[in-house]
């Protein structure tokens, strides 16, 4: 058996030592990196070869570990191979567990070298390049070839323990996927044809947007096909990326029906991990994330090795409590494992933010390491304007203002002179006449300027003061710096506006600026092509030329529109033609709305869903039908609810219980959740879920007007009634539910309206 290896992999996995230690310190970006490299190399004269290629081997109870690497530089002259780094901060601030790592990916290419070329002994030189002065500082090891063939073996024996479980896993997880049977006695009706399609898209390296209906089991549909095909396509991971927390249960749920139980020991031996929140797992809220401040963080790679065999000991699920289980006995941050685990888990369940944002961990190891990842979107209708904010940066007034209080930027002139101008040149945006809204072709050049300036001084001064820890400056500067980032992609996929906000602090710029992603294909498609195939899947995915435009799905995707089920009779679908939901008429709605659940309720006493457009609009319901029907129980969503309030929520719906719930349209409630049987059998919609009206919204449909001639379409319709079908979803949940949705608007009899609802029920409307 050949394991093929990294030196930078390797050595991260065998030679980090000592503390956590995340304390922000400006790095060098990729072209600053490249351009050091390039300088350093200039320096050198002729003979110097940069960027050698180096391999290796290492044998050991039959199987062989292939090393390789590329070395910074090599003068034959001297005899002497460097590694060169870049850096901004002082370099007496630089942790010992980065130093100890660079000496050892430094050796490594030095016993490769030694061997490669037959040499006796060699010069090291760990090579530091100042981005800003330019300056090197060459630290130096002379060291013999049986020194560095003595580190390099026996790092690759810690390594090879680990390799030689991963292949005996590999392996094993491999044999089992390939005997893997579906869980229960049969599929459910539109299971098979999802499952075949999932299967023949893993198989031909493709992307597939599946529209299934809710109900039909989808998660577990796709993720068994998936595992199917790993051994076949050789998959290294697969993906399972989710809108809400929800997702990520009904993923962890299915995966448990197909991991191994002492009824079924011949399922797959499968490593299903769970990436959750830093904020929702952190054991020391509050703390930074350095030895200093958290005692998990010191010394936590030397207890990392313990803690990463004990967690992967045995296959199973590393959810979210297992991890913690284990990060307590080993006294190591559970956040952190995770992020570790994530090299060595077969699946991994998380968040889309951990694959398709710009500083995505998932899609950062996929590149690194060259897997092969298949990507599983649930709910992907969400990954449109999910994937909007992911590439959309704002700065606000508060925070530059918060900035400039700080003590440093007090205290040293240049960080003063800097946020100063900034301010001055962001406050010329905000002269008398101007609207409260504005969209501008391109950030003002002076402002970009400013902004650009004042980032580079706050970088000087992090890198100066590394020690120092002020919140407000930190927080200006993340601002800052993503938004001059996505300023130099700035193309048609986004816009620049600016908002005046109330309140805003005296003396300073009143606007919040904007670059805000209108289209986010051009920054997920990608991560797409990054992967070896994708599915993603929703109960809403119509029209599939608009999922495809926006999502930047390659040209050859295929969509594939499952059948429901359900037969039209389970759901009784009525359009309440009479009444108009729009915003002049919203008063005069009330009566009529309230009538007809009222009237629904007598005639089918149960539990009902009540969506409207906003808070305002259901409380006013909500209140005249308590007034005038005080019998019929009725609680109601709230803003802001906590999730024991949701949870709450959630509970009144049992299957003896009467009343109604009444919630927003496109909120926590009308989507990813599952109240089967009698516990919900009918909702209400009392609008078409359309988006405001409003200048953002309008620039949007203008935008996209130009971009796929359908304007209206992208920016309204298709969003709103996407919203409208997942909350009617929520009623037939199974092949013996009996329910009735009322949509309640006169333009839900319009036939460009009855096109965008499932098929099965249309009919009935």
């Amino acid at each position: 058996m050949i394991y093929t290896v990294a030196v930078r992999e390797l050595c991260e996995f065998t030679a980090k030592q000592g503390d956590l230690d995340l304390r922000f310190t400006p790095a060098p970006t990729a072209a600053e990196g490249i351009a050091g490299h390039a300088l350093v190399a200039g320096r050198r004269g002729e003979g110097y070869e940069a960027e050698v290629s180096l391999s290796g081997q290492f044998e050991q109870a039959g199987v062989t570990l292939q090393v390789r690497g590329r070395a910074d530089g090599f003068d034959a002259r001297r005899q002497r191979l460097e590694e060169i780094k870049t850096h901004k901060t002082r370099l007496e601030l630089q942790p010992d567990s980065h130093r100890q790592l660079h000496w050892a990916q430094l050796k490594f290419y030095g016993w490769l070298l030694c061997a490669q070329q037959g040499l006796a002994e060699l010069e090291l030189a760990l090579v530091y390049l100042h981005i800003g002065s330019q300056q090197e500082t060459v630290l130096l090891q002379r060291c013999s070839a049986a020194e560095l063939r003595q580190h390099f073996e026996l790092h690759c024996q810690r390594f090879l323990l680990w390799a030689q479980a991963q292949l005996a896993h590999r392996a094993a997880r491999d044999a089992a996927l390939q005997s893997l049977s579906f869980p229960f006695s049969d599929f459910r009706r539109g299971q098979r044809p999802l499952a075949k399609a999932v299967y023949q898209t893993a198989a031909a390296s493709g992307c597939l947007l599946a529209q299934a209906p809710t109900g039909i089991g989808k998660t577990l549909a796709t993720l068994f096909p998936l595992l199917k095909a790993a051994p076949t396509q050789q998959l290294d991971k697969v993906f399972f990326l989710a809108a809400k927390t929800s997702g990520r249960a009904l993923a962890l749920q299915a995966l448990r029906a197909l991991s191994p139980t002492k009824e079924a020991p011949e399922s797959p031996p499968l490593r299903v991990l769970e990436l959750v929140a830093r904020d929702k797992v952190c054991e020391h809220p509050g703390q930074a994330c350095h030895g200093e401040a958290c005692p998990l963080a010191k010394g936590f790679y030397d207890r990392l090795p313990a803690a990463r065999t004990a967690a992967v000991a045995e296959a199973g699920l590393l959810d979210q409590a297992r991890v913690r289980s284990v990060a307590q006995q080993h006294a190591v941050c559970p956040y952190y494992l995770s992020q570790e685990l994530a090299r060595w888990a077969d699946v991994v369940v998380g968040d889309y933010n951990y694959y398709f944002d710009s500083s995505a961990l998932l899609h950062h190891l996929t590149q690194a390491n060259q897997w092969r990842v298949a990507l599983l979107v649930d709910e992907a209708h969400n990954l449109v304007e999910r994937g909007r904010k992911m590439y959309t940066a704002e700065l606000q007034p508060l925070t530059l203002a918060q900035a400039r209080r700080a003590p440093a930027a007090k205290a040293r002139p240049p960080l003063k002179r800097a946020l100063d101008k900034l301010r001055r040149c962001w406050a010329a945006l905000d002269t008398p006449e101007a609207e409260d809204y504005r969209c501008l072709a391109t950030p003002p050049h002076p402002l970009l300027d400013a902004l650009q300036q004042a980032t580079s001084v706050l970088n000087d001064h992090f890198a100066e003061h590394a020690a120092e820890s002020d919140a407000a400056l930190q927080a200006f500067y993340f601002e800052a710096l993503h938004f001059t980032r996505l300023a130099e992609s700035m193309d048609s996929h986004s816009l620049f506006d600016l908002t005046r906000q109330q309140g805003a602090p005296r003396g300073g710029p009143a606007s919040l600026l904007c670059l805000r992603n209108l289209l986010p294909a051009p920054f997920l498609a990608p991560r797409f092509a990054a992967a070896h195939c994708s599915t993603l899947f929703s109960a809403t995915l119509q029209p599939a030329r608009y999922y495809g435009d926006l999502l930047g799905l390659p040209e050859d995707h295929r969509f594939i529109d499952v059948e429901a089920p359900f037969e039209a009779s389970q759901l009784q679908v009525q359009v309440a033609r009479h009444i108009s939901t729009r915003y002049p008429h919203r008063q005069s709605s009330l009566q009529p709305i309230a009538s007809l659940i009222a009237k629904q309720c007598a005639e089918r006493p149960g539990n009902y869903l009540a969506f409207f457009s906003s808070y305002d609009y259901l409380q006013q319901v909500a209140e005249l039908l308590a007034e005038q029907q005080p019998a019929l129980p009725l609680w109601r969503q709230t803003r802001q609810m906590s999730e024991a309030a949701q949870h709450d929520f959630l509970a009144r719906f049992t299957e003896a219980g009467q009343g109604i719930g009444f919630a927003v349209l496109g909120g926590s409630f009308s989507e990813g959740i599952d109240l089967p049987g009698r516990r919900l059998i009918g909702a209400f919609v009392a609008t078409l879920g359309l988006p405001q009206v409003n200048p953002v919204n309008e620039q949007l449909r203008h935008r996209l007007q130009t971009l796929f001639g359908a304007g209206y379409d992208y920016a309204y319709l298709y969003p709103g009634l996407q919203k409208v079908v997942q909350a009617a979803g929520r009623v037939i949940r199974t092949p013996e539910d009996q329910g009735v949705v009322h949509l309640i608007d006169d333009r839900f009899a319009r036939r460009e309206v009855q096109a965008l609802l499932p098929g099965w029920w249309s009919e009935r409307c």
